[in-house]
């Protein structure tokens, strides 16, 4: 595969961390590797691991006048560099930088659908998001959705046909480097765990329920919160500890925020470019989203050994296997939730079996090395099959 130009192309530069040591690994098979997004520190960090990168600016919401020039600057680069390959991916960038390789006649054009917006939003909103979708699947060779129900739902919706859809593995963009995962028998820094629990203020015997990620409608904060209430009459020392960030687009409401901001018994850490410690500080994880595209957190959890209280929501029912690895729980009955959260915390010899059963699930089918060799395995047969009608 050497000397055949790869492109990936996302909207903005915190999604690169998306394919973390992805690129290299192409890169290492002998593709000749380029990321474009938005400009952003994530890009000039791809750059010094000697991976090509081409700053475009592209707005994440819709804007037609920046749009255009998006579409005009991708276009000029495609046909001035002539990739083989385009694997784009997250919606604004996978419309633009599908058309834009479609018109520039890039041989192989791939669309990774990484969710679908248009689940929790309605009017003429959700119609132009859906649309969106369509346009992307419709321009590309092959459609690789991250997760089995996210390719359900896809074809279900008609978004996408099934003779060009795919999930790499068991779903997953990237897998998990599940070496950054210790097991809590064998973790060396429990004295830095500790350090942390203490520098919080959380006490040694207090159960913990924890989340990552950002603090949105989409994402359960509201259930997440209201759960966390119900749980706490019942156990009264509990603490909740909250890894991320409010964000302005799908705002949580201002009894929420505030219930957030001001209860001393939840901790809000922001973001954080490293979480993975804070896993190990939980007893339970809370993942109570409404759509996902596959959920990465609850598989980052698991491979921490925790048990998973996750949704049916898409992209999130594929994470945990219910009743073995945590519980799955429909979308919204917070009711149900603060009851597996109580079982759990209340039984914690059976949390324990399902955290272990949890990683050891993520060790056989989500680690980063299967995701990646099907990649590549898709990137040698759609190259194969189409540089042949050239």
């Amino acid at each position: 595969m050497n000397n055949i130009k790869v492109v990936h192309v996302v909207t903005v530069s915190k999604s690169v961390k998306l394919m973390e040591g992805q690129l290299e690994y192409l890169q290492q098979q002998g593709f000749n590797v380029t990321v474009i997004s938005s400009p952003g520190p994530e890009l000039e960090e791809v750059s010094k691991k000697k991976i090509n990168v081409k700053p475009i600016k592209i707005e994440r919401e819709i804007k037609l006048i920046s749009d255009i020039f998006s579409l005009i600057n991708l276009i000029v680069y495609f046909r001035k560099n002539k990739p083989h390959l385009t694997n784009v991916s997250t919606p604004k960038a996978g419309l633009l930088g599908g058309l834009a390789a479609f018109i520039s006649g890039v041989p192989c054009r791939i669309y990774t659908m990484r969710g679908l917006r248009f689940e929790t939003t309605s009017g003429i909103k959700r119609i132009i998001l859906k649309l969106m979708e369509k346009i992307s699947c419709f321009l590309a060779h092959q459609v690789i959705c991250i997760s089995p129900s996210l390719k359900e739902k896809a074809l279900e919706l008609g978004i996408v046909s099934e003779r060009k859809v795919i999930v790499l593995g068991h779903g997953s963009s990237n897998g998990l480097d599940i070496n950054k995962f210790p097991t809590r028998a064998s973790i060396e820094n429990q004295e830095e765990i500790l350090k942390f629990r203490k520098q919080l203020g959380i006490p040694l015997d207090s159960p913990v329920m924890g989340f990552v990620g950002r603090l949105t409608r989409d994402k359960g904060i509201e259930e997440l919160i209201k759960a966390f209430k119900i749980v706490k009459k019942d156990i009264k020392d509990l603490r909740l500890l909250i890894v991320g960030d409010f964000e302005e687009g799908d705002p949580v409401s201002d009894a929420t925020k505030k219930e957030i901001n001001h209860n001393k018994h939840i901790y809000k850490l922001g973001f954080l470019k490293n979480p993975i410690p804070y896993y190990y500080i939980m007893d339970v994880f809370v993942f109570p989203t409404h759509r996902e595209g596959f959920g990465n957190v609850s598989i980052e959890a698991a491979a921490a050994e925790l048990p998973v209280v996750t949704t049916d929501a898409t992209g999130a029912i594929d994470t945990v296997m219910d009743n073995v690895t945590g519980f799955v729980v429909p979308v919204g009955d917070y009711n149900k939730m603060a009851d597996k959260i109580s079982f759990i915390l209340k039984q914690p010899s059976i949390g324990r079996k399902m955290g272990k059963e949890g990683r050891k699930r993520v060790i056989e089918k989500f680690r980063s090395e299967i995701i990646w060799g099907e990649l590549y395995n898709l990137y040698s047969k759609i190259i194969k099959e189409n540089l042949k009608l050239k």
